[in-house]
């Protein structure tokens, strides 16, 4: 899974899970839009490590370290995001 290189289609198919987001907005509060898009995250990512396992007992083996994996993936993405979002804020003098 670390070999995901960031390419365009990578961000073209970010973008496109943030449209679907941004359509929710007129509907849902933020909070809930990002609860429903983390908790399909979740379960689409549960459905690739189950995936990617022969069988029940491997999958046990796995769990731990897939979970570590995502939560450290999360982590680093979200951070990046936040550093973004604040430089912006600089550039602007706000």
């Amino acid at each position: 899974m670390s070999d995901v290189k960031r390419d365009k289609q990578f961000y073209d198919m970010a973008d496109a899970y943030i449209a679907l987001a941004n359509t929710q907005l007129n509907e849902s509060k933020p909070s809930r839009v990002s609860a429903a898009a983390l908790f399909a995250a979740a379960r689409f990512n549960a459905f690739v490590i189950a995936a990617a396992t022969e069988n029940k007992a491997q999958l046990i083996a796995e769990k731990e370290a897939a979970i570590a994996y995502f939560m450290n993936q999360y982590e680093t993405m979200l951070r990046e995001n936040l550093d973004e979002h604040m430089a912006r804020h600089d550039a602007h003098g706000s």
